[in-house]
């Protein structure tokens, strides 16, 4: 304990000095292991063991299991790239460019483990088919060897984790979910009774509370299919509770008043808070009563937290039953955008290696390959790529003293592995501080990367720079390329989203949705507003007004759809058709013209208002709203 606080007062994270030491230990291992087996890359092995490891076992065996299987993929890629491409170094390059850029729009895409396999098998047929090997190896006995390489570090890996890595607490994310619906059941039931909720609980801070919770959903579901089933309705209730904070902003709820819906909500925030309590009956017709959309919000929630309870408690036959409703977020465009980026990089660097014909071009399409496709899914990759680059440097130049000043005093292959694992554990102590653990890992990974245990030493000091040059070029070549072409931060990734879901509008107005397609729609905009309150806390934005403009798309969807279906009826007369069609047609154009939108809204309520007056009605509260929320919609500008 005394020496936790000292290392902590010295800027040391402890969870992140054990997990170092725990990976350290364990690729110091692997490497060990490999070399005994014979394994032409030993290293490689060692760098699986960092790659693969977790700070807890929640992920661990799930990462390894995609790790292998990212690698068998990629293996698999790469090895018939060599075979079909020969001698012809740019068909080799053309192909690698096209794959890794394939693997890295799809891993943008794709969540959790499931984007981070993909990944791998995108640089994976870069690392078969670029690493060169000893003199009579074929391209299958590389990949044989590199299989066997990842699958011992994999092992070790899990082996390490499971022995030593401490078990992840599912609990407290999950109970944090509760306290979450809790608090918005409880502002709900405050609105009913017709108290004022600001004065009793900050919306605010828990709208930004129940964003931050569903980003760490994700790494929740993984390790079990059991976990996997609760982090879905998890995501389902956090969704419904993100509903539900909608109801509560608009301003057309603010005058409905219940004193008995208001004591079965209470009674549901007092179950959610202790699951001994007895959960209200018969609780969404007496809801209905008052507001149909609130009933459908309130039976999403509980419905979620039952099937959390019953995948809890192992009742499956139970939990089958219960299906929340969960449409994630994907950022299609950002993945277009990294497609084009990573394809076209590699393009260049593959053209510049073919026509120098040097070997050291291989060393550069591999190091960028690698940086351009695994960081690209960070929120910040040019600014974290700054920090990589300074690491592999360090990684690079102490890859080369060990070449030239550690490795010729070895007499064995074996006094080569044993001088390299004091290396290794010095690469503990930056990833373990507060103030250089960002890219620290990068120093062990080039270190390995560049030193093959193997005698004899064949390679000349001027080869050994230049190979180490080449390596480290491809975090200056990702810098650039995140920097210029579509670059991208949290700033741009909030405008995005905006931008995507105002967008959808344009096609919920241009053509009638199926019913299944509407409720896609809304589910996924309760993803997205999420995640757009998630990206607001980073940038310091306020937060109503991400809120108010994600109750403000919702309202207009929903309007859209409601007069595409009175369009249907057939039932309009004339002057109500131009009305609602130009309504329609305005709704499309709302992200370049929001006030007409909301004139166009206007005028399809004065023409209904005769035949319709609850279409009209909320004809006008829509167009209250879009004015209200204009600079949400302004594409012309961007909101700050």
């Amino acid at each position: 304990m005394v020496l936790r606080e000292q290392l902590t007062s010295l800027g040391f994270d402890w969870e992140r000095l054990s997990f170092a030491l725990r990976c350290a230990l364990g690729s110091c291992a692997a490497l060990l292991l490999a070399w005994l087996a014979g394994l032409e890359h030993p290293q490689w092995a060692a760098m699986t063991v960092w790659a693969a490891s977790q700070p807890a076992r929640g992920m661990l065996l799930e990462k390894s299991l995609f790790r292998f299987a990212g690698t068998v993929v990629g293996t698999g890629v790469g090895v018939l790239f060599v075979l079909a491409a020969g001698d012809h170094t740019l068909l080799l390059a053309c192909g690698l460019a096209l794959w890794v850029a394939t693997c890295a729009a799809a891993g943008n895409v794709l969540r959790g483990l499931v984007a981070y396999g993909t990944l791998l098998a995108g640089y994976s047929a870069s690392m078969v088919a670029l690493l060169g090997s000893s003199p009579g190896t074929t391209i299958f006995a590389l990949g044989i060897d590199r299989l066997l390489t990842i699958l011992l570090g994999v092992t070790v890996a899990v082996i390490v984790g499971m022995a030593l890595s401490p078990r992840t607490d599912r609990g407290e994310l999950r109970r944090a979910v509760m306290r979450t619906g809790s608090a918005t059941l409880h502002a709900l039931a405050a609105r009913l009774a017709g108290r004022q909720t600001g004065r009793l609980i900050d919306l605010d801070g828990l709208v930004s509370e129940i964003a931050g919770l569903e980003e760490g959903l994700d790494a929740y579901g993984a390790g079990s299919l059991r976990a996997r089933r609760e982090a879905h309705a998890l995501h389902a209730a956090l969704a419904a509770q993100m509903e539900l904070m909608l109801w509560l902003r608009h301003p057309r709820h603010a005058a409905i008043e219940d004193a008995e819906a208001a004591a079965v909500v209470k009674a549901l925030a007092a179950a959610l808070e202790d699951p001994s309590h007895p959960c209200p009956l018969g609780v969404k017709p007496i809801l209905e009563n008052v507001d149909s959309d609130l009933a459908e919000a309130v039976e999403a929630l509980t419905l979620a937290v039952d099937r959390c309870s019953a995948v809890d408690a192992g009742r499956e036959e139970v939990s089958a039953r219960l299906t929340p409703r969960v449409a994630a977020h994907r950022d299609w465009v950002y993945a277009r955008h990294v497609f084009v980026r990573t394809a076209g990089l590699l393009l260049l660097i593959g053209g510049g290696w073919a026509l120098s014909g040097e070997p050291v071009g291989a060393y550069v399409m591999l190091g960028t390959s690698v940086m351009v496709t695994l960081f690209s899914t960070y929120e910040n990759p040019a600014w974290i790529m700054r920090n990589i680059l300074f690491w592999q440097a360090i990684g690079a130049s102490a890859a080369l003293a060990c070449r030239w000043l550690l490795w010729p005093h070895a007499s064995s292959e074996l006094g080569l592995v044993l001088l390299m694992m004091p290396l290794i554990f010095l690469g503990v102590i930056p990833i373990a501080h507060r103030r250089t653990m960002w890219g620290a890992m990068d120093y062990t990974m080039i270190l390995l990367l560049l030193l093959q245990p193997s005698l004899p030493l064949t390679s000349s000091p001027l080869e050994s720079v230049a190979v180490a040059l080449a390596v480290v070029t491809g975090p200056v070549l990702a810098w650039i390329a995140f920097k210029v072409a579509f670059p991208t931060d949290a700033e741009r990734r909030w405008q995005r989203l905006r931008r995507m879901m105002i967008g959808e509008l344009r096609i919920i107005a241009n053509a009638s949705l199926p019913a299944f397609r509407e409720q896609v729609w809304q589910a996924r905009l309760y993803h997205r507003a999420m995640k757009l309150v998630h990206w607001n806390s980073k940038l310091g934005h306020a937060v109503p007004k991400v809120v108010n403009g994600c109750l403000a798309v919702l309202e207009l969807g929903q309007m859209a759809m409601r007069l595409r279906a009175l369009l249907k009826e057939q039932s309009l007369a004339a002057g109500e058709q131009r009305a609602v069609r130009l309504a329609l047609g305005r709704l499309t154009r709302v992200g370049r013209r929001p006030a007409a939108a909301a004139a166009g809204l206007d005028r399809a309520a004065g023409r209904l208002q005769a035949r319709y007056p609850s279409m009209a009605g909320a004809l006008r509260d829509a167009a209250t709203l879009l004015r209200d929320n204009q600079a949400f919609f302004d594409l012309q500008r961007d909101l700050t």
